[in-house]
Formats: structure tokens, C-alpha cells, sequence
């Protein structure tokens, strides 16, 4: 099969590129169109940091090091992409750093001025990027197309954080990137499920039409009191996969589910991966997660991230805290989805378990084998 597009979003700090690369991700989305988002930026935001509460967003946001291992981690991911990817480029791309833009086949530039935009301009011509659009970010401005072809340029506007693009350069440049990453969905599936180590593969896109739940366009929506519903219809203590996006919440409680059977997911950056239980002991000061670990009640909260770009060949090494007995846990951070879901097997003894969603503010519980708690419950959590 041909090699998937990476398009690459760049321009100068603050043009607006991570909140139209959200907003490209989400009307793709809206088409069914199969792709991924990688941030090549180490500032640990995802689609929640344009979803959730601003303040609460500065809270969770973390600056990673943009080091030569991070570069090297988002050269791989580019360069061995399961998916067409999007690519949130960083603003002021080092020599060493732009061995990034060197893994792309495609750029949208984005920049208030016409000089930004010619040294992005540049930087595409001399990596080879095909160059799909130019555009003028203007804050407050009116959106406009100039031209359709062979490049969308125009303006486009209002790119503030919490909010969705909209405008005729925006819809010409979604209709562009629709065209480019037309990939068959069901082929891709085939594709993918051809190579899973589990014989039972769950197309989580597939289990949302057989439930009846609703859709937006093409895309799930996901909500907290869906989970009784999937845990029901699919088997307990059996071997499992997980294929295609879902809340960080629905992949742990599927994985506990499935425990003490095997569950895999199915990772656009590595394709099939193993949740696996971590150890369990007083972590190291100098290990690759940092945890801080907060008593609520009789519930442990443990809010994880990583000095370091955390990858799956590091899951052996990792090393989480015990809990006190009879706790409950509630488990947050900006963190990879296998790494929830082998937090979750790692604290399945407990009561309950829990993952806290920013955009709610709250935890939402996976796991109870209580009478105080129910699995799909959530729990106001106050991160501030």
C-alpha cells in the first residue's frame, strides 16, 4: 500500500496552529476520515486543552523537553505512521529539530505576515514538502479564500484557544485534506486486524452503531453512562482488542474487563500494543513518570506525567505506588492510552477504580466491586 500522507501544521509561535489542527482533526473526524494527530511539540496538549476549562488547562498543560530523544521519538512516529497523520510542528523548529519536518510529505503554513509565511515557506521547499496551503491567521479578521489551487490561501480567523475554525478557508482546506487522506476505512481495518494477536478485535466504531448510541457525522461521542452498556455486551475475562479512538476511560474499563485475559490496542504511532500490569513500590525520584499522590476521602488520586517522552519500550522500567488498603484510585495525567490501560490492570485489586476526564472536571469510574460506587459514576474532582 502507498505510504500514508503526514501533513505538517507549521508556522511561527502563537499563529494558531495547534487550535486549527484540532479543529482540521475534529471535521475529518465529522467525515470519517482515518487519521491521527501527532503534536511534534513536548507541551503535553491533546484534544483536551481545547475542550476543557482554560483555567484548568494551565493547570494539567506540561513543557516537556524538546530534546534531541523527543525529536527522535517524532521522527519514528512520522516515519513508520500507521495512519495519514496531522502534524502539530513547533513554532521555532532548531537545525537538529528540523529533522521533523524532513519526515513529512505535506505542509500547511500558517502565519500573521507574509515574512513568518516565507520562512516557513523555506523551511517546506527545503524538506520536500508538498505545500497544500498557505494562510493568514488574523485573530479578529474576516475569513476569506484568495485561491483554491493548486494551494488554498486565504485567511482565516478567530484560531483562540476553546474555540472550533470555521470559515471558507477553513472548509476549502478540510475539503483538501479529505481528498488527500481518502483512505478506505474498512481496508485500513482489514489491514490493521490482520496483524492482531487477539482473535476477538473491538471495532469500537462498529460496537457504537450495534448499541444505538448516537453519532456526530461519523464521529462516536462517548459519554460516561455508555460504559454499563459496553461492558455488558462484550466478554469478561477474555482475550480482547481495541481498535480505533475512544476516552481513556473506555479503554481502562475494557481492559478490566478483559483481566485477567490479555487486552491490546491498537497504537496509530506503534500498532499493536499489550496493556501489561506495572511495578508496584515507592517510585524513584529520578524515574521517567513523576506521580503526586493525593489522599480524597478514601481514594488516592494520582496525577502522572513525564519529564521525558515516555515510550512502550520503557513499560517494564515504570513503577507506580502501592495503594493503603481498601482505597479506591483515580487515575489522571497526559499520558499515552497504554499506559491507562496497564494502570488500570495494575490497580485492579482495588475497590474502585477511577480515570479523571479534564474536560469534566470529574473522574469517571471503570471499575467498582463495591456497593458506593458505580461503574460510569462520575466524581467532581477539583485539580486547582
Amino acid at each position: 500500500m502507498e505510504q500514508f500522507p503526514a501533513v505538517l501544521v507549521g508556522g511561527p509561535p502563537h499563529s494558531g496552529k495547534s487550535v486549527l489542527t484540532y479543529s482540521l482533526s475534529q471535521a475529518l473526524r465529522q467525515r470519517g476520515v482515518e487519521h491521527y494527530v501527532l503534536r511534534a511539540a513536548p507541551d503535553g496538549e491533546g484534544d483536551w486543552a481545547n475542550e476543557a476549562d482554560h483555567e484548568l488547562v494551565r493547570t494539567l498543560r506540561f513543557k516537556g523537553e524538546f530534546d534531541a530523544a523527543f525529536v527522535q521519538s517524532v521522527c519514528q512516529s512520522i516515519t513508520q505512521r500507521h495512519l495519514p497523520l496531522l502534524v502539530d510542528a513547533g513554532g521555532r523548529p532548531t537545525p537538529a529539530q528540523e529533522r521533523i519536518l524532513e519526515c513529512g510529505t505535506h505542509a500547511i503554513l500558517l502565519a500573521p505576515d507574509e515574512a513568518s509565511r516565507a520562512h516557513w515557506r523555506s523551511l517546506a521547499t527545503r524538506y520536500g514538502l508538498s505545500i497544500v496551503a498557505e494562510l493568514t491567521s488574523d485573530l479578529h479578521g474576516s475569513g476569506r479564500v484568495d485561491e483554491h489551487k493548486p494551494v488554498v490561501r486565504g485567511v482565516i480567523s478567530g484560531l483562540e484557544r476553546g474555540q472550533t475554525a470555521t470559515g471558507p478557508a477553513f472548509e476549502a482546506l478540510v475539503q483538501r485534506l479529505a481528498t488527500l487522506m481518502a483512505w478506505d476505512a474498512e481496508e485500513l481495518y482489514r489491514r490493521h486486524e490482520s496483524r492482531c494477536p487477539v482473535e476477538t478485535v473491538i471495532h469500537l466504531g462498529r460496537l457504537a452503531r450495534t448499541l444505538g448510541l448516537g453519532l456526530e457525522g461519523q464521529q462516536v461521542r462517548w459519554e460516561p453512562d455508555h460504559l454499563p452498556m459496553v461492558l455488558d455486551y462484550l466478554p469478561e475475562a477474555t482475550p480482547l482488542a481495541l481498535y480505533g479512538r475512544g476516552p481513556n476511560w473506555l479503554y481502562a474499563a475494557v481492559a478490566l474487563l478483559a483481566a485477567p485475559a490479555a487486552l491490546v490496542q491498537f497504537d496509530p504511532r506503534l500498532g499493536w500494543v499489550q496493556a501489561v500490569s506495572l511495578r508496584v513500590h515507592k517510585p524513584e525520584s529520578a524515574g521517567p513518570l513523576s506521580i503526586n499522590a493525593h489522599s480524597i476521602g478514601n481514594c488516592l488520586l494520582l496525577q502522572i506525567s513525564s519529564p521525558v517522552i515516555l515510550d512502550y519500550s520503557q513499560i517494564e522500567t515504570l513503577c507506580v505506588p502501592p495503594l493503603p488498603p481498601g482505597w479506591g484510585v483515580v487515575l489522571s495525567g497526559k499520558l499515552p492510552l497504554w499506559l491507562y490501560t496497564s494502570l488500570a490492570l495494575t490497580y485492579r485489586a482495588a475497590p474502585w477504580v477511577g480515570v479523571y476526564q479534564p474536560q469534566l472536571k470529574r473522574a469517571v469510574v471503570v471499575y467498582s466491586a463495591v456497593s458506593g460506587r458505580t461503574v460510569g459514576e462520575t466524581i467532581p474532582i477539583c485539580l486547582f
